[in-house]
């Protein structure tokens, strides 16, 4: 299992790193071909207004912040997925509030072996850890040089060995949606800033203000803020999402940990 999970980590350390970058490049891509097309402005050129109603030309009039924050808004999907699909199956196959019940009660009968089979059923990190615990739980019951307390704390330091194993898979990108939850908004705040600076220089004009270098700052200023804040909303919900599931695994870990040390106890008294 010890094997598994690092090349599993290699993989997902892999597809951070190349996530990243693409994002960056699909981004800075949707922005030039995309947004920046002259069908989307007056006389067919970006420099000059969009016309009226096109959110595209809007958009791309948000100035360069705007390819920054849709690569982050593209990590934070590509990673939300990543880490849904991740964490659906370390539950396994089926209710690990089911899982952890059933163990329990074959554990009271002593039917290690029933145990096991329905460990290998479910699938998923916490039936891991638990099918390694009784793995363990066997394996000390035929050891005759241990005392009692060697066995529980040999069954105990299994179970947090296999549980430090599962975890950081679990765990693992959850730092980037808790990191891009506050550069989003940093960075779109940078971007209202300096589209505002923009929108003041127009006004400080003599004369008559430069009516579309005003629009584009405004635009510019409007757009990063939306932009900002709702990849940081969108960051902050999904993280606090998969830190309560991950939270209710690590849970059904500890109390099936629990289960097996007591049950091992009260039948070796």
């Amino acid at each position: 299992m010890g094997k598994s999970n690092s090349s599993g980590q290699k993989l997902k350390a892999m597809f951070s790193a190349i996530v990243i970058p693409a994002a960056i490049i699909v981004a800075i891509l949707i922005y030039i071909l995309v947004l920046g097309d002259g069908s989307n402005f007056q006389g067919g050129n970006h420099n000059n207004a969009p016309l009226p109603g096109n959110y595209l030309g809007t958009v791309y009039k948000g100035g360069f912040i705007v390819p920054i924050l849709m690569s982050f808004l593209l990590i934070v999907i590509t990673f939300c997925i990543e880490r849904a699909i991740t964490i659906s199956k370390a539950s396994g196959k089926g209710s690990v509030v089911t899982l952890v019940k059933n163990v329990k009660d074959l554990l009271a009968q002593n039917n290690i072996e029933q145990a096991q089979a329905i460990c290998d059923k479910q699938k998923g990190s916490v039936a891991n850890v638990i099918k390694s615990a009784l793995i363990k739980y066997k394996d000390v019951e035929k050891d005759e040089n241990m005392v009692k307390e060697q066995k529980l704390a040999a069954i105990q330091k299994d179970i947090e060995e296999s549980t430090s194993l599962e975890l950081p898979s679990l765990e693992q990108n959850l730092v980037v949606l808790a990191t891009l939850a506050s550069v989003s908004t940093l960075m779109g705040l940078l971007g209202t800033v300096l589209g505002m600076i923009r929108a003041f220089s127009a006004l400080a004009n003599a004369g008559a203000p430069d009516s579309l270098a005003l629009a584009t700052g405004i635009s510019e200023a409007l757009i990063n803020t939306a932009f900002g804040i709702g990849t940081s909303a969108l960051s902050i919900i999904f993280y606090n999402v998969f830190t309560t599931k991950i939270d209710k695994l690590t849970y059904s870990i500890d109390e099936a940990g629990f289960s097996i040390v007591q049950t091992y106890a009260a039948m070796h008294k």
